[in-house]
């Protein structure tokens, strides 16, 4: 990420996107004390990480939600990512092409539903989480067939001296012809 001197920003501009974080986080604070609320425990932060991770990617990469980065990011045909603006909407434009910078904020939100709707999040979480899961468990065997699919061609490649020989005649007849 360009430094905010080579950026079409000002350091106010993040500033905004930090006291936004900054106040929802507090809002939340204070909401769960008054409700008496017990804290996330500990044996909560698998599911509530691997949520996070879906959510985050869901936003900032899945071509279902690019309705809600095309007003902040021009998204080339190559894969680039370009922030569009100036100022507060470029900042948001690095936000939406950042998804660990959306993994603060979806972790927030999603710790926030828990808090104050823990029973909504008791559907919300599991389902991000098993999305997660399917997401890893997808990708992981998309590696193993293509490693399968490398070693049957290089198991099905003749021997090295067998092709060498075999170049070797080829360029021999045209060498001839």
């Amino acid at each position: 990420m360009d430094p905010v001197s080579r950026t079409p920003t000002k350091p106010v501009d993040y500033a905004a996107i930090s006291a936004g974080y900054g106040a929802l986080l507090g809002a939340v604070v204070v909401s769960a004390r008054d409700r008496g609320e017990r804290p996330v425990q500990a044996h909560e932060l698998p599911m509530l990480g691997l949520a996070t991770f879906a959510l985050a990617k869901l936003i900032g990469k899945e071509k279902v939600e690019t309705w809600m980065r095309q007003p902040f990011l021009e998204e080339r045909p190559n894969g680039e990512r370009v922030p569009k603006g100036r100022g507060l909407r470029y900042a948001v434009g690095e936000l939406l092409s950042c998804t660990r910078c959306l993994g603060a904020w979806s972790s927030l939100g999603l710790i926030s539903l828990r808090m104050l709707r823990p029973r909504e999040a008791g559907v919300v979480i599991p389902v991000l989480a098993t999305s997660a899961l399917n997401d890893w468990l997808q990708s992981g065997f998309s590696a193993l067939g293509a490693q399968a699919n490398a070693t049957q061609r290089i198991a099905d490649a003749p021997p090295p001296e067998e092709e060498t020989a075999a170049r070797d005649e080829r360029f021999e007849r045209q060498r001839e012809g």
